[in-house]
């Protein structure tokens, strides 16, 4: 494959750090409406009237102007730092680990970066979510306040005392295990079919010996690697997603399981109420997959060291 991927240990890891943070903050102030649209659709009753993107997006803003597309982003943002810290060192330690350890098997390159990555990208995500899990509970508690007969609060603070004085530590935690199935396996998708298809890609436009292949070219394929990881990982976790949205922002009277939160979801819409908010989510992942990766390999090059690579 043309030599366009760097390596951990050719960073700079003070610089990818404090660099990386300013870039994913600006990453995720573009994309949050879409999860604020996708989490409410998610939890809406069968009486709700906004039952459509374009129904919630106007409802918000009719209510609370654009802050209302910006409900729980403090939060957010607040938690997204050290657990994207986790997930970035967990991803690279491990793809590179992972790597050295299908060596011997003599795969093809597509399958070894499909399996390397994908290995990577479920090992990044089960590290990352004790940090991430509370941090969701709260901000889609924040996202989904006053909609469809949820509690209003007055920030994330209100939220976090309120649901440890209600349920303990246990509470933030809610829905735990189903972000673990939910994301571990997304991430895991997500990572593989980026990985396996960058290399067709490269194979397609027939520049695998090329040792410095232009700037707009490496763009083209990893920003056509993310929608298509996007676009996968969207399609097959959604129904996981769903559930364990409804259940984390459930208030602490309403202990319901899995069982009957798939009950209720296929009683209102049947099967494809699964799929509730598939549209913001596959766009969601899709536009965040393609700006996360293009920030992110965008991120190395610029913080490589001197002899790896010229940005």
């Amino acid at each position: 494959m043309a030599s366009s991927e760097i390596n951990w240990d050719r960073l700079d890891k003070t610089k990818f750090y404090v660099v990386g943070a300013g870039l994913f903050t600006g990453v995720t102030v573009a994309l949050y409406p879409v999860s604020v649209v996708k989490t409410r659709l998610q939890v809406a009753s069968k009486d709700t009237l906004e039952r459509s993107a374009f129904s919630v997006v106007k409802g918000l803003l009719k209510t609370d102007g654009i802050p209302g597309l910006y409900k729980g982003f403090g939060t957010v943002i607040t938690g997204a730092i050290p657990a994207r810290i986790i997930f970035l060192t967990a991803l690279e330690t491990t793809k590179v680990a992972s790597l050295r350890m299908l060596e011997p098997f003599r795969l093809s390159e597509a399958t070894q970066a499909a399996i390397a990555n994908g290995i990577a990208g479920m090992a990044s995500s089960l590290c990352s979510q004790a940090v991430f899990v509370p941090i969701d509970v709260v901000s889609q508690k924040l996202m989904v306040q006053g909609y469809s007969g949820h509690a209003q609060y007055s920030g994330g603070l209100d939220v976090a005392r309120k649901v440890l004085r209600s349920d303990g530590i246990r509470g933030l935690y809610r829905g735990f295990g189903l972000s673990v199935m939910t994301y571990s396996p997304s991430s895991a998708v997500w990572w593989a079919s980026y990985g396996s298809s960058q290399r067709f890609l490269w194979r397609f436009l027939g520049d695998s010996n090329e040792l410095t292949p232009s700037l707009p070219k490496i763009i083209l394929v990893q920003a056509t690697g993310g929608i298509i990881a996007g676009a996968t990982a969207s399609c097959i976790t959604t129904p996981l997603d769903t559930i364990k949205t409804r259940l984390q922002v459930m208030g602490h009277e309403k202990r319901i399981s899995v069982k009957q939160v798939v009950k209720d979801l296929i009683i209102e819409d049947g099967w494809r109420g699964l799929y509730r908010g598939l549209g913001p989510r596959f766009f969601s992942m899709s536009a965040w997959g393609t700006s996360m990766i293009l920030t992110y390999e965008y991120l190395k090059r610029l913080c490589a060291k001197d002899e790896a690579i010229d940005v």
